[in-house]
C-alpha cells in the first residue's frame, strides 16, 4: 500500500504580508534609483533652461546680464552650486548603472550592487569637491 501525501497551495494570507516593507509602493533600491534619477534629472533641466536664458541677457543688455551673474556671486548660490553637482553626479553615474542594466546580460542581477556602487562614487566624489568648492565660497 503507497502512501501519497496530498500537496496543497497553502492559504493567500499565509504566504501575503500584509505590512508592506518600506514604503507604500513596497520600493526598494531599484524604486528610489528611479525617483532619484528622474529628481535630479528635472533638477538639471531647470538649471539649463535658467542658465541659457539669462545667459541671453547679454545679447539683450549687458548691465542686466552683469547685475544677475552679481547675484549668483553669494554664499546661498554656493551651497546650490554644490547641490548642482551632486545632482549632476548622481545623474551620470546612475545613468551608467541604467546602461549597464539595459545592455550587460547580467546587469539585472547585479543592479542592487551597482545601486550602492554609485551611492558610494558619488559619496567619495561629493567629499572631494564640496570642501574645495565651499572654501572658494567662503573665502571671497
Amino acid at each position: 500500500m503507497s502512501v501519497q501525501t496530498e500537496k496543497r497551495t497553502p492559504p493567500l494570507n499565509t504566504t501575503t504580508s500584509r505590512v508592506p516593507a518600506g514604503t507604500l509602493y513596497r520600493g526598494r533600491e531599484g524604486m528610489w534609483s528611479w525617483v532619484l534619477h528622474r529628481i535630479t534629472g528635472v533638477a538639471i533641466f531647470f538649471f539649463l533652461l535658467v542658465h541659457i536664458l539669462d545667459t541671453a541677457l547679454v545679447r539683450v543688455s549687458p548691465e542686466a546680464y552683469n547685475a544677475v551673474i552679481g547675484t549668483y556671486q553669494t554664499p546661498i548660490m554656493g551651497l546650490g552650486e554644490v547641490a548642482l553637482v551632486g545632482a549632476i553626479v548622481f545623474h551620470a553615474f546612475n545613468g551608467l548603472r541604467i546602461v549597464l542594466i539595459d545592455f550587460w546580460s547580467k546587469g539585472t542581477r547585479y543592479q542592487k550592487v551597482m545601486f550602492y556602487v554609485v551611492i558610494a562614487l558619488w559619496v567619495i566624489t561629493m567629499l572631494g569637491f564640496t570642501p574645495r568648492h565651499l572654501i572658494n565660497v567662503f573665502s571671497h
